[in-house]
């Protein structure tokens, strides 16, 4: 293919046009474009408002997709790719640093005004069952290494340096032995409240929920429930539902509870991710004459 005409838009992002260039791709306005970056203010109309008959791909900001699929957009006929698994490194290090928390009692401690009592254990040894094995997991995995840990997870497909995985019907089962549960899958219609009251009940008394994923995923009521009545023995969230989570809401006093803005990917990463995303998906399509191998290609029947 002799080359790529893309639209990097409507916002006006230089890293982008940049990554465009760099691989090989020209920059039109959205009249002449085969492509689209799109970077905007994500309302799914105003991408729509876009898509003429000529584009064929569309490269969306952020690993989560859902306005555009909620609106029905992914089903318009280009195809298109997003960021999922482009950030996995620094959320997998962000639920690392969780865990590590919860086991050494830093969350508490931190709260605390006085000399208490000794409430901490070891990390290594410890089992974790991932929830989800995309970019995020085998990310995880890689960084818990050192930490002689079981690591169970749930997939598809065997997963590279799991000592168990299993299919997603069959999470479940991996509850009852997870000293840690890292909530890494997609949110789509299948995956909403997949944490709830029976889940919870089937989690060790101690077992700490991590949830690096999507707030919605798991049901919040269930989890101030459990939490309250020591059904777990905490939760670690850089996602909530409400989302930003309200002030006064029982999450932020519960001892339990420990939680971060949705910061586990910083700003520094996000642009370097996406930059480079971009880059690499172009790349990709002048290479095959089409968008075809691209990285976080979006399956429209699945939602991610």
């Amino acid at each position: 293919m002799s080359g790529l005409n893309v639209y990097v838009g409507p916002a006006t992002v230089e890293s982008l046009a940049d990554a465009v260039t760099s691989a090989g791709g020209q920059l039109t306005p959205l009249a002449d474009a085969e492509a689209i970056v799109y970077f905007g203010n994500d309302d799914p109309q105003e991408l729509a408002d876009m898509l003429h008959p000529g584009i064929k791909w569309v490269q969306l900001p952020h690993a989560g997709i859902e306005p555009w699929q909620q609106a029905g957009l992914l089903t318009r006929g280009p195809v298109f790719s997003c960021s999922s698994g482009a950030y996995g490194y620094a959320v997998a290090e962000h639920a690392l640093a969780f865990m590590l928390s919860a086991a050494r009692s830093l969350h508490a401690d931190a709260r605390t005004r006085t000399w208490g009592p000794k409430n901490t254990r070891m990390f290594s040894g410890s089992t974790v069952a991932l929830i989800g094995a995309g970019g995020i997991g085998r990310n995880l995995i890689k960084l818990l290494t050192p930490f002689n840990v079981k690591i169970v997870a749930v997939s598809d497909v065997p997963v590279p340096g799991a000592d168990l995985t299993v299919p997603p019907e069959d999470y479940r089962t991996l509850l009852p032995q997870a000293d840690y549960v890292v909530i890494g899958v997609p949110y789509v219609p299948a995956t909403h409240h997949m944490i709830s009251t029976a889940e919870f009940a089937l989690m060790k008394t101690d077992a700490w929920l991590i949830n690096v994923a999507r707030g919605p995923i798991v049901d919040t009521d269930a989890l101030v429930a459990a939490l309250g009545s020591g059904t777990i023995g905490g939760a670690a969230m850089d996602v909530t539902d409400p989302e930003p989570l309200p002030d006064g809401h029982p999450l932020w006093t519960l001892p339990n509870a420990l939680i971060s803005p949705h910061c586990a990917n910083p700003d520094s990463e996000y642009w370097a991710g996406l930059n480079q995303r971009t880059h690499d998906n172009v790349v990709a399509y002048l290479k095959a004459g089409g968008p075809v191998g691209l990285a976080g290609l979006v399956a429209a029947d699945r939602g991610f």
